[in-house]
């Protein structure tokens, strides 16, 4: 029987959006598939190094649970960005969720291939020397190739 194969689209670079692309990654890579992650555009602050510049935005996310009802207009206000990404963290500690780093970790070891857009790399001006290491660089074509044969591919 052929290997299973997951391909994972990674667009998002906040804090909460950094979790659904490591965990699926890490746990199809548990039960035996291939998997790779294409970072483009915000997804690849998530291959930086230093991950502590990641946030959480309440602001257009209005299934965010919070512990009272706010309006939207408060979540513009100052410090409310913060305040989420704290909020955020503390849960995840409380309930024992792994942190970024860990499940990226997870993702290296377990051998899932991580491919940073260069396209989006030159667009941004991003420096190389502060992604993590364990990575390619390559085009949407060297996504396609693993991505046209894979059972299911996800756009996160």
């Amino acid at each position: 029987m052929d290997e299973k194969k997951l391909a994972i689209i990674a667009t998002k670079g906040t804090l909460d959006w950094g979790y659904p692309p490591f965990i699926l990654a890490s746990t199809a890579a548990a039960l035996g598939y291939s998997v790779e992650i294409f970072f483009t555009f915000y997804g690849l602050q998530l291959l930086k190094k230093d991950l502590s510049h990641l946030r959480v935005s309440p602001l257009g996310n209005p299934a965010m649970p919070m512990p009272v009802p706010m309006p939207t207009l408060m979540m513009v206000l100052p410090g409310m960005e913060g305040l989420a990404t704290s909020m955020m963290k503390s849960k995840m500690k409380a309930k024992g969720v792994a942190s970024l780093d860990e499940l990226r970790g997870l993702c290296l070891e377990a051998e899932v291939r991580m491919i940073a857009c260069q396209m989006t790399v030159d667009l941004f001006e991003f420096d190389t020397a502060d992604f993590i290491g364990g990575i390619e660089l390559g085009g949407a074509a060297a996504f396609f190739e693993f991505a046209g044969e894979s059972d299911v591919t996800l756009f996160i």
